[in-house]
């Protein structure tokens, strides 16, 4: 069975007051709606994501006021942070949900993020996996040597013990190859979405993944797990629901140019050629890339339309290999509509699990 998720990134900037009650009230729809699991990200010094520069914190109140949901980050950026901080935070939120805190990690990307840790820019990737390990080491109450304010080693334990014994850990990954195999060797999940592959190629991506995952645990039941972010928007009627996610998704592209500019000069000598190129273009050459790219988000990139739409995305993904569809939904669409629109999600949902349901029990 594939499952469904809520995913939260963007900035819903219609709200100028009661900026998560969209977080919370999605969350109680996802715990009442059999959903697998409510994702809140890292994000920082941007308005593009800047609802989220702490998914523990975000995490803990979905834990509040849910029951049944998986509570994950995605993502930890991993080199930002200190990991028996990232434990520490974790533990609380596993203990507030009763066992149902999962993290995502990534090594980040943009250089203005390590503004934090300025440090550890040069070596986030080696970081990354470094930081997984030790979380997991402390997860599992092994204690970690560490300086105090004196200078004296001194040997700590992580607290408040966790509920989960294991921690549920994926890799974050826009697509690279080499990501994918990483989190196969290491045994841990996937998340990625389609920003930057076509769903051909994240089917060879997570083909090469499970391989990667039975090859290094040739004793294991398990093959891993993929969820892929989709912007996701169900309504009754398709050219209804592309006009009332055209202007704020346009707008929600936008926002991110700039992160692509400043992406792109921190990149070297070639970057800094595209950033001048971008920075270059005319109002209405930047308003007809934005155009195209919704055009490309609304066609093939994201979940929108009626319930008939997204079912055959969702088939489409299934058969690459996903396990889970993680519905991103506030891309700046007006709280109420979304919350409004939750009523058609449901039904989306309902209809697959009817539609795996009856493949099911044909199988020999």
């Amino acid at each position: 069975m594939m499952d469904f998720s809520l995913f939260y990134f963007a900035n819903n900037d219609s709200e100028m007051h009661d900026r998560y009650r969209l977080l919370l009230d999605g969350a109680r729809f996802a715990d009442e709606n059999g959903f697998a699991a409510v994702w809140t990200p890292e994000r920082h010094f941007h308005p593009f994501g800047g609802l989220y520069p702490n998914p523990a914190v975000t995490g803990a109140a979905v834990a509040a006021v849910t029951r049944n949901v998986a509570v994950r980050a995605g993502s930890v950026v991993a080199p930002l942070h200190h990991p028996m901080r990232i434990a520490e935070e974790w533990s609380v939120v596993d203990n507030i949900s009763n066992g149902r805190a999962g993290i995502a990690f990534a090594s980040g990307w943009h250089a203005a993020d390590f503004a934090l840790r300025p440090e550890n820019y040069a070596t986030r990737k080696a970081d990354l996996m470094n930081t997984i390990e030790t979380v997991r080491k402390l997860w599992k109450r092994e204690a970690m040597q560490l300086a105090d304010g004196a200078g004296e080693p001194v040997e700590l334990t992580m607290f408040p013990p966790p509920v989960q014994p294991e921690l549920p850990v994926w890799l974050t990954s826009s697509g690279t190859p080499e990501t994918f195999a990483l989190a196969g060797q290491n045994g841990l999940g996937m998340l990625t979405h389609l920003l930057g592959q076509e769903v051909d190629v994240l089917a060879q991506r997570i083909e090469e993944y499970r391989r990667a995952y039975r090859d290094a645990h040739p004793g294991s039941a398990g093959q891993g797990h993929v969820a892929l972010m989709l912007h996701t928007f169900v309504g009754s009627d398709r050219e209804a629901v592309r006009e009332t996610v055209r202007e704020p998704f346009s707008r929600y592209l936008a926002s991110s140019f700039d992160l692509v500019i400043r992406a792109a000069e921190a990149a070297g000598a070639e970057g800094a050629a595209v950033s001048r190129e971008l920075k270059n273009m005319s109002p209405e050459d930047v308003d007809f890339l934005i155009s195209q790219a919704f055009d490309r988000y609304f066609q093939t990139s994201g979940m929108f339309g009626t319930v008939d739409d997204c079912m055959g995305v969702l088939k489409v993904i299934k058969d690459a290999g996903v396990d889970e569809v993680a519905c991103l939904v506030d891309f700046g669409v007006e709280t109420d509509t979304v919350v409004d629109a939750f009523t058609d999600l449901a039904r989306l949902h309902e209809t697959w699990r009817a539609h795996e349901a009856a493949l099911g029990s044909v199988s020999p």
